[in-house]
């Protein structure tokens, strides 16, 4: 692996916020998924990422997602019964144009009948977007 591919990936891992000692779950994991940020994640976190079967507290989720993956709602309700409170949820989906993309309507869906908003969108790796999920926040 090159050293620039290295550095997107980290620059990539560091836009999503996860820091050392965090443990990260991961859904969706397939040959498609890009490998330089699943590194990067685990070099900032010092661990592997763990399955979708792990059944402890998690401090954010990973999810990639394409069109025909099923039903997004079940992995976002999957993520959130081992997320600590106010965990971050990331929602990778193929870019716009790629084989499997998803759209933001249906993310936005998915996430409302969860319990769920997306927070931002933006361009995470060669193939893939990234959508933050959080929980709507209680007024003051």
């Amino acid at each position: 692996m090159s050293s620039s591919t290295d550095d997107a990936g980290a620059q990539a891992a560091g836009r999503l916020g996860f820091t050392a000692g965090q443990v990260i779950q991961e859904f969706g994991y397939d040959d498609d998924v890009d490998q330089a940020l699943r590194d990067a994640l685990k070099d900032v976190t010092g661990s592997d990422l763990v399955d979708e079967d792990y059944d402890d507290v998690t401090d954010g989720a990973v999810i990639w997602f394409r069109d025909d993956d099923g039903d997004l709602t079940d992995f976002l309700v999957d993520a959130m019964t081992v997320l600590d409170d106010n965990g971050p949820i990331w929602v990778l989906t193929p870019k716009s144009g790629r084989s499997g993309h998803v759209s933001h309507s249906d993310i936005e869906e998915a996430a409302t009948t969860s319990g769920l908003h997306a927070m931002t969108t933006f361009a995470i790796a060669a193939d893939w977007s990234a959508t933050r999920l959080g929980t709507r926040g209680r007024g003051k």
